[in-house]
């Protein structure tokens, strides 16, 4: 219990969860269970030794490169196209745009910094209060962590032991209420305080949007029908969607060039060392836990009180 109450009081005071977690099961380790510092040492290392943790960063890489190569522009072109002809329109695009972008990146952070500065600024220029576009750009984004791919999906997956496909099928329903949930918000605010339409609708600017995102559209269903398929495991669908992005900005569209790789490299590992370092820290928590008979304690417990007429 003490090992818990220091745990929080560190997180509190501005400790990185990561840093926090590894402090404590240190600790934990040295002083409770009289072991040597290197056992912990080794099992921060084993919670990151694994092959399908290698998605992670993938996804993030293959999502900076698109942003760095304009494809957001390209899906904020025909989120745009589709619906900004609606009352509230550019807010509708905000949404749609975040659920288009969700298949490829998999990420809420990389739809927030990809998408975000686009959707913000076009909001407010339209004269949308800027409170407003920044709290629904920081909801929709959390869509990207949804529809697959999702690296969440991969972390729980891994964790867990549960089909990283199957979850990746079972994201898309949920994601898309999301986003219908959130449109639904939106008619409401945009009859509230009179939203205009951001554009009349053309069928020749629909068709052009579509054929300058095409390619881009194609990454979420060559991602996850190849997992589903089987013809990918999560590991190289990720990596397959780094190549991809690469291809597509470097040689099709021209809008990435070789000066951006180096900046658009260490954002990745940046990210991607945020997570995967909360994730070897929570191997030892974790192995600590499972050191201890924690879990078996607590099964015991909640048995021996369920029997309880005040429980039940």
């Amino acid at each position: 219990m003490l090992y818990i109450v220091l745990l929080f009081l560190l997180l509190a005071v501005g400790m990185p969860i990561a840093v926090g977690m590894i402090a404590t099961g240190l600790l934990y380790v040295v002083l409770e269970m009289g072991m040597d510092p290197l056992i912990a040492a080794q099992r921060v290392a084993t919670g990151i030794d694994s092959f399908p943790l290698l998605a992670i960063p993938f996804f993030m890489l293959a999502a900076e490169l698109m942003n760095f190569a304009g494809i957001t522009d390209r899906i904020f072109r025909l989120a745009k196209s589709m619906v900004g002809a609606i009352s509230g329109g550019l807010a509708y695009v905000n949404v749609l745009a975040s659920m288009l972008f969700a298949g490829m990146s998999g990420s809420a952070v990389a739809d927030a910094g990809g998408l975000g500065r686009i959707e913000i600024k076009a909001m407010k220029d339209d004269g949308y209060e800027v409170d407003f576009a920044a709290a629904l750009t920081a909801a929709s984004s959390t869509i990207g962590p949804i529809i697959p791919p999702s690296i969440s999906f991969v972390i729980y997956g891994l964790t867990a032991g549960v089909s990283i496909g199957g979850l990746f099928a079972a994201g898309l329903l949920p994601g898309l209420m999301m986003g219908g949930a959130l449109m639904a918000l939106i008619a409401f605010y945009s009859k509230k305080r009179k939203y205009g339409r951001t554009q009349r609708f053309s069928w020749r600017e629909l068709k052009d949007a579509l054929a300058h995102a095409f390619l881009a559209l194609m990454t979420p269903v060559i991602i996850v029908g190849g997992i589903l398929g089987g013809i990918f495991t999560p590991t190289e669908a990720g990596a397959f969607a780094v190549l991809y992005a690469f291809i597509l900005g470097k040689f099709i569209y021209r809008t990435l060039h070789w000066r951006d790789i180096p900046e658009l490299i260490f954002s990745t590992a940046l990210s991607a060392a945020n997570v995967l370092f909360i994730i070897a820290a929570s191997a030892l928590i974790g192995w600590i836990l499972t050191a201890e008979q924690v879990p078996i304690k607590l099964a015991e417990l909640i048995v021996e009180y369920s029997a309880s007429p005040w429980v039940l």
